[in-house]
């Protein structure tokens, strides 16, 4: 049995009792109060549970929009039913069934059975519209809640889910999960200040976390998860009951003034080790926004909003998908706003072999305290050791390293055309195991797959670099850079490879043995260790831009060729070295950023605090200006140019690594 409110109808008045019984049948009852009478009750649906091993509803809310009930089962599924918020077809049914002209229900309250239940064959069993089964794995749903145009759930799962109703299918936005240790999530409240309780269980302790703060705001030590238990908070007081061994118990506390005030709200609870700018947004009465997404070896990715005039960084939204640290980012999507704000497909990967992908849209919001609003809605994840648990043949296979991690990660730029139109983006990814790989996504069905890898460096790969050659006469080229830690860089064509995975994956509906990438068309020992820093710009006459930064400080660029012939893919691209320039020493430590602004213009990061801006001449680099900024043990650089209102173009960067600053 559970109760559920009824939209536009004060909860003292009238409510709907869900009740399951045998063969999965789910009965729902319109229970009726009026002062000094007893109760109405009206039979008003039934509907049809999927098969499981425990077949019965855990929660269920009516969704605002009417005519759809959702709830959760005991499987952990999340189903979408049809209702009719009239009760004229119930009611209508009974009456034909009892050959009586009285409405149902006048009576019910002496004779319950007889007027309601006797007649319920009259109404049709009603089967689910939408299933998304298991969705917080076999321990059960636990509640379900909507709020604005969303809807959320909870489980025994350690997290709460996000949906959202398109047509009449329930889609999964993303998945929260508040803290460690919260595995019992029992409840979420909204508070009128902006403010998401999470009410679960932690341990033999019942907590009340804020996710706008991010800690604990009530710890109640009570033994553990109750089944029957509840919690009621005022401005003067909160209460929480619940039943221990045959007893009630309850415990109250008067509310205690706030006295924490907060000067700076963090970002992440450790370093940053990734960044990158999603694009601006322009709100009316505020200054210029920059969007940007960081990622932390506190295991969440970011997405704040920093204004150009406080230069304050507000969370718009955090990821907390990752099981260990978020290392490399990447963006595929218009680098421009458009007509409904930013919008672009976001890459995060790191430990534990990793992947995950969010679609990112972000819109101008005046009303809120950030001034803009951010949708996430989390499309597909990858890692390594699932992909082999699913392999039928596995006891013969060597499992994958779980310790590989993704060290960079680059979107293969002009996989669509018109011309050749296909669904399918491809992801390039350093891994600390000594492979170059390349994932296939496919938005539309929510798949990401590998779909080719390589492993020649046979050492930890440290960052890659896709780019795109086209000729004039609409011959294309997808060339990538890949560097690792012995100071080597090569340059891969893998054209062949993206058409070959692209048809594998067309006829096998997302499903394919990765194939093999090959060798590379070039490789340069541009430094004596691990490179740490690598960019690529494209140059006029097919000529291209490629220049690394090292740990022992150095920096190395050279000037590439592409030519193409006859014949295949591979042995038809050619690479000529047209000039190398090396600056030993040009940092006193490692480089971990570096970016090509012009092609005579280059800037360069390094742990060691500086930010200098080289000029490129004929066979040299000569150092134009130093900046020393703030940031301790800087991991990344990012860099964007805005053109000011006299043509002059600007440039701007953001440096990350113990804190954030852009310059």
């Amino acid at each position: 049995l559970s109760w559920a409110p009824r939209p536009g109808l004060p909860p003292n008045a009238a409510a709907a009792l869900l009740a399951s019984g045998p063969d999965g049948e789910m009965l729902w009852l319109d229970v009726t109060h009026r002062p000094g009478q007893a109760p109405w009750v009206r039979l008003m649906g039934r509907y049809l549970l999927p098969p499981c091993k425990q077949r019965w509803h855990t929660c269920a809310a009516f969704l605002p929009q009417g005519g759809l009930l959702v709830c959760g089962d005991r499987r952990g599924s999340l189903l979408l039913f049809p209702c009719s918020s009239s009760p004229g077809r119930a009611a209508e049914s009974a009456r034909i069934a009892n050959g009586s002209t009285n409405p149902v229900g006048e009576d019910c309250g002496s004779d319950l059975e007889t007027s309601c239940l006797s007649y319920k064959g009259a109404l049709p069993l009603e089967a689910p519209l939408s299933v998304l089964f298991g969705l917080h794995g076999k321990t059960g749903v636990t509640s379900v809640i909507c709020h604005g145009d969303y809807i959320y759930s909870t489980g025994r799962d350690g997290v709460y889910r996000q949906l959202r109703l398109q047509g009449q299918q329930l889609e999964v936005l993303r998945k929260h999960r508040p803290c460690k240790g919260l595995q019992w999530i029992e409840e979420l409240r909204f508070t009128p200040d902006g403010d998401l309780l999470v009410l679960g269980f932690h341990a033999d302790n019942f907590v009340v976390w804020s996710s706008k703060t991010g800690e604990n705001l009530h710890c109640v030590p009570c033994g553990g998860g109750h089944r029957s238990w509840s919690y009621c908070s005022s401005p003067s007081a909160e209460a929480f009951a619940f039943i221990k061994c045959g007893d009630v118990m309850l415990y109250r506390r008067e509310a205690e003034p706030c006295e924490q005030h907060v000067l700076l709200a963090s970002l992440h609870g450790r370093e940053i080790s990734c960044v990158r700018r999603l694009g601006a947004v322009e709100v009316p009465g505020h200054a210029a926004l920059n969007v940007f997404v960081t990622g932390s070896e506190d295991t969440t990715a970011c997405i704040l909003a920093v204004s150009e005039r406080s230069r304050a960084a507000t969370p718009l939204a955090r990821l907390s998908d990752h099981i260990s640290s978020v290392r490399a980012l990447a963006l595929a999507g218009p680098a421009g706003p458009g007509d409904e704000g930013l919008s672009a497909l976001l890459f995060s990967a790191g430990g534990r072999a990793q992947i995950e992908c969010y679609r990112l849209l972000c819109a101008g919001d005046p009303a809120s305290e950030s001034a803009v609003a951010c949708q996430v809605i989390h499309v597909a994840s990858h890692r390594l050791d699932e992909h082999w648990e699913r392999k039928k043949n596995r006891h013969k296979l060597v499992k994958m390293d779980p310790e590989t991690r993704y060290m960079s990660l680059s979107v293969v730029p002009g996989t669509s055309t018109e011309q050749l139109p296909t669904p399918w983006k491809f992801l390039a990814a350093a891994c600390s195991d000594g492979s170059v790989r390349v994932f296939g996504l496919l938005e539309a069905a929510r798949k990401l797959v590998l779909a080719a890898e390589s492993f020649h460096h046979q050492r930890c790969v440290l960052k890659v670099e896709a780019f795109l050659h086209a000729q004039a006469g609409g011959e294309r080229r997808h060339l990538l850079c890949s560097a690792a830690t012995d100071g080597s860089v090569a340059f891969w064509d893998i054209t062949s490879p993206i058409a070959d995975a692209t048809d594998a994956l067309h006829q096998a509906e997302g499903e394919m043995q990765p194939l093999a990438l090959g060798a590379p068309l070039l490789t340069i020992m541009a430094h004596s260790c691990g490179v740490n820093s690598l960019h690529v710009r494209e140059m006029p006459k097919g000529r291209y831009l490629v220049a690394s930064g090292s740990d022992d400080g150095s920096i190395h660029v050279c000037l590439l060729e592409v030519a193409l012939g006859g014949g295949e893919a591979a042995a038809g691209t050619c690479l000529h070295v047209l000039e190398r320039v090396a600056r030993p020493c040009a940092h006193a430590a490692h480089v971990t950023g570096i970016r090509v602004l012009r092609p005579d213009l280059l800037l360069s990061a390094s742990v060691d605090q500086r930010l200098t801006l080289w000029r490129r001449g004929p066979s040299r680099l000569d150092a134009l200006s130093t900046t020393f900024f703030h940031v301790p043990d800087l991991a990344e650089l990012d860099c964007w140019e805005v053109a000011e209102a006299g043509g002059e173009l600007r440039y701007y960067s953001v440096l990350c690594g113990q804190g954030l600053e852009m310059l």
